[in-house]
């Protein structure tokens, strides 16, 4: 298995050197240059398998630079109920008739994004560990990713990390679990901006080739194609856990700034996992929504990007965009190149509306789409709480408000949850009158001293304090 850029660069890449240099050289997404497909006798032989057995399967896929005895110990070493709280690792759990929640947010941080960190934290030490070397890791959270980064990342031999967030825009959970973090190796910029603010800063680093370099800078943002692949086993655990035989097709409902949850399904899908829609569902910045809808992708500026109450989602460009649409128009680099480096750069905007290969986001690859509001969340969090006496969080909510918008009665719908309620305390209170359940190991971590540096929105700024700890040997 080799790795292709979006934007055309000619080298061949393995899964370990993508693993380590995350954004490729010429600024695109790596992406595998073909899915490998699964057939009826695969998926009848995964059926049974549990979810460390199931990883390694779907991983050894894409990966054949690790010998298969460690990727299997490696995966079992990461996917364990000690870790998880539970063997299934992602229990599905049904609403009501068709109509399922995946629980994703069992790991450490409360939040999906444990899923793929957890790997990925492990992958890392274990490529840096073989090679002898060190890794700075540079990454850009609104609210999830960082604490999940850091959380996996924390005390790992030969990493550090500098993980940027938008300065008072998390919430106080989501704030205090990064901050509150004293380890050596993780280092927290509070960017003075929003999300995107710091996803261009990550991008400006990496586009730094001399910088990436001499300061050995990697990225666990979903960017990274590890993360991502990680990703794609639960959306088979799902699918096996909602069906009885693989004749049977589901729909997924998936809350996304980013678009690298749902990009995973896309993968999915594109290796004939039987997936009919993947529903991507928006919060008030809802530029996946218009894109969808219209073909116009259309990115919000700071002024632009509302501070919503689901805040994970607060994305107004979606950087993982860029490897579906490198699918949609058939592979072609240079028009990839043209619309996320040419267009983005000088317009701000694309638009694919008149473009033939548009009719086939929905008809070729199952995609549809939704917005939810403030309203929306508070209204589906009451709806679930006293129809079925289920918790969920805000963004988890986005994603049950958009799924019935797209859902029939003779197909399963698989919302992906985000994130446990407790992380966004005050929305719950809002729409409930009650406190979410917290986990005895949180409580009071928005008291405990926290640990950050506040830096402008500037590139040059973030790369000199980098520079001046990496090279003092600080963290």
């Amino acid at each position: 298995m080799h790795y292709i850029s979006t934007r055309g660069r000619p080298e061949r890449r393995k899964f370990c050197e993508i693993l380590l240099e995350g954004l490729a050289p010429d600024g695109g997404l790596y992406v595998p240059e073909n899915y490998p497909l699964v057939d009826d006798v695969m998926l009848n032989r995964w059926r049974g398998l549990s979810y460390p057995d199931l990883a390694f399967e779907i991983l050894s896929l894409y990966i054949d630079d690790i010998p298969p005895a460690d990727l299997k110990a490696i995966c079992a070493k990461t996917y364990t109920s000690k870790v998880f709280g539970t063997d299934r690792i992602t229990p599905v759990r049904t609403l009501e008739t068709g109509l399922h929640v995946a629980e994703l947010s069992n790991g450490p941080t409360l939040a999906f994004k444990d899923i793929a960190m957890q790997l990925l934290g492990n992958l890392l030490e274990y490529e840096l560990a073989r090679r002898g070397e060190q890794l700075n890791i540079l990454g850009a959270t609104s609210g999830d990713t960082g604490s999940a980064a850091e959380y996996a990342m924390r005390g790992k031999k030969g990493i550090r990390v500098f993980m940027m967030s938008p300065h008072g825009r998390m919430s106080a959970f989501q704030q205090a679990q990064m901050f509150s973090l004293q380890d050596a190796n993780i280092n927290n910029i509070a960017i003075e901006g929003v999300f995107d603010d710091c996803q261009d800063i990550v991008k400006a680093v990496s586009g730094d080739t001399d910088f990436k370099q001499r300061h050995r800078i990697g990225a666990v943002n979903s960017i990274n194609w590890a993360r991502l692949v990680a990703q794609v086993v639960y959306y088979f655990s799902a699918y096996f856990q909602v069906t009885e035989e693989n004749s049977s097709k589901v729909n997924f409902a998936v809350p996304s700034g980013n678009f690298g949850n749902v990009c995973a399904g896309h993968v999915a899908r594109m290796m004939e996992l039987p997936i009919s829609r993947l529903v991507v569902a928006t919060n008030e910045n809802d530029v996946l929504d218009e894109f969808f809808r219209t073909g116009v992708y259309r990115v919000r500026g700071r002024a632009g990007t509302f501070e919503t109450s689901s805040p994970s989602m607060d994305i107004s460009k979606a950087s993982n965009l860029e490897r579906f649409v490198f699918d949609l128009l058939g592979r072609d680099a240079s028009r990839t190149r043209s619309l996320f480096d040419d267009q983005l750069r000088e317009s701000g905007s694309f638009d694919l509306s008149g473009d033939p290969a548009f009719v086939q986001v929905a008809d070729r690859f199952g995609f549809r789409s939704g917005k939810s509001t403030h309203a929306d969340r508070l209204e589906t969090i009451r709806d679930t709480w006293h129809r079925f006496n289920a918790l969920i969080d805000p963004h988890t909510a986005d994603g049950v408000k958009v799924a019935r918008m797209h859902s029939g009665p003779d197909m399963p719908m698989v919302v992906l949850e985000t994130a446990l309620p407790v992380k966004f305390a005050g929305t719950i209170r809002e729409a409930l009158g009650r406190e979410p359940d917290r986990p005895q190991r949180f409580d009071g971590i928005e008291d405990l001293p926290k640990r950050f540096e506040v830096l402008p929105a500037d590139a040059k700024t973030v790369k000199s304090y980098i520079a001046g700890l990496v090279q003092g040997g600080a963290s």
